[in-house]
């Protein structure tokens, strides 16, 4: 998973979950060893924030996500939430998924690249959409 270079923000609270997924520390986590592997090492260069510091466009857990596939027009938009919680039909996706591997911690306005079985693509950020806690 590559990424355009832009800062990574991942709250404190998200940081700890993450983690805790990535290392078997909760039931029904089924994700690609790479994709974790990936992910993981991208935490370890976030900035890790207080909540009531992250940037209320900035991508974290149960945030409603809008992208666009460059040279599409379509846009995508889901809710970025736990394994546990996800359900593709109903617009919820898993953190641990390699979209929201990709995701995480970037802004509104970013590009993001993503792997895809048929090769890589980027995506735009075009909205973030954070409830308040």
């Amino acid at each position: 998973m590559l990424k355009i270079k832009n800062e990574l923000v991942v709250t404190t609270d998200d940081y700890k979950l993450l983690v805790s997924y990535l290392n078997g520390g909760h039931e029904r986590t089924a994700f690609d060893p790479r994709n974790a592997a990936a992910l993981y090492a991208e935490l370890k260069k976030a900035k890790l924030v207080d909540k009531i510091d992250f940037p209320e466009d900035a991508v974290r857990i149960n945030s409603t996500v809008q992208i666009k596939a460059d040279g599409k027009e379509a846009v995508l938009q889901f809710v970025l939430v736990t394994p546990d919680k996800a359900n593709v039909k109903e617009g919820r996706i898993s953190i641990m998924a390699p979209i929201g591997t990709a995701l995480i911690g970037f802004r509104k306005g970013q590009q993001v690249k993503w792997k895809v079985p048929a090769g890589e693509k980027t995506f735009t950020i075009l909205d973030v959409i954070n409830e308040s806690d």
